[in-house]
C-alpha cells in the first residue's frame, strides 16, 4: 500500500464561490496523486499545495466575507508562495479597487481596477449590449503560459459579469477578449494566474486550464 503524500489542492470557501461545480471540475481532471479540498480553514489552505479562490456575486459581499472570516492572510500567504489560480469575481478581488458599489477597496495584488460596463454599453457599430456580459466569448491569448498549454487562441469559455479588469500593467495581461470593446481577461505574474471566465462552465477548454493548473509548478 502507497504511503505517498497526495498533492492537494485548496479550493476557498468563503460563502461566495459556486464551490460545488468548482470542485468537481477539479476532481474530474486530477489524478490518483492530487486530492481536491474544499476549506474555510487557513491552516489547511497554507499546507496545501495548490489554491484556488472563486467567486461569485457583488465583489464588496466577497471581501467583507474573506475579512470576516479572516482568511486575507492566508490568501496573501499563498500568492506569495505556490501555484494560485483565481477566478471569475476571484479576479477582480486581486485588483486594488473596484467601481462597483460606489467603490470597494480589493486585495491590491495585480495594479489596476474592475470597471462597470455601464448601462449604455455599446459595440463598435452602435449596437447596444446587454449588462452583464453573459454565455461564450472567444479569449485571445496575449502571452505564452503554462494554463493555456493545450488551449486553442479564440477559445470559447463561459462569462456571467458586469465589471470587467483594467490592469495597470499591461505585461501582466494574459489573455483578452471583445465585447463592445477588448478587455482583460487573464492575468498573470509569477504563481498567479487569475481569469474572469468561469473554467468549470466552459467544457473542454476549462477542464483543460483546471488540468493545466493541477500539474503547473508555479513558474511563468
Amino acid at each position: 500500500m502507497s504511503t505517498e503524500k497526495k498533492a492537494t489542492v485548496a479550493v476557498i470557501d468563503y460563502g461566495m464561490g459556486n464551490l460545488h461545480s468548482v470542485a468537481k471540475a477539479l476532481e474530474h481532471v486530477a489524478d490518483a496523486n492530487t486530492q481536491i479540498v474544499v476549506t474555510s480553514d487557513p491552516a489547511v489552505i497554507d499546507a496545501a499545495d495548490r489554491v484556488l479562490l472563486p467567486g461569485v456575486g457583488a465583489i464588496r459581499d466577497c471581501i467583507a466575507e474573506m475579512k470576516k472570516q479572516g482568511l486575507v492572510p492566508a490568501i496573501q500567504k499563498a500568492m506569495a508562495e505556490k501555484p494560485f489560480l483565481a477566478i471569475c469575481v476571484g479576479i477582480q478581488s486581486l485588483m486594488a479597487h473596484s467601481e462597483e458599489n460606489g467603490g470597494v477597496d480589493c486585495l491590491n495584488h495585480f495594479e489596476g481596477n474592475a470597471l462597470f460596463f455601464g448601462n449604455d454599453h455599446k459595440d463598435l457599430d452602435g449596437t447596444k449590449l446587454k449588462v452583464p456580459h453573459m454565455g461564450w466569448n472567444q479569449v485571445k491569448h496575449t502571452m505564452d503560459h503554462p494554463l493555456w498549454e493545450g488551449i486553442e487562441d479564440g477559445a470559447r469559455f463561459y462569462f456571467v459579469h458586469s465589471y470587467y479588469v483594467v490592469a495597470g500593467n499591461r505585461d501582466e495581461v494574459a489573455g483578452t477578449c471583445h465585447y463592445g470593446h477588448d478587455f482583460c481577461v487573464a492575468l498573470a505574474r509569477d504563481n498567479v494566474f487569475a481569469v474572469q471566465f468561469h473554467p468549470e462552465k466552459s467544457h473542454k477548454d476549462g477542464l483543460q486550464l483546471y488540468k493545466n493548473f493541477i500539474h503547473w509548478d508555479g513558474k511563468p
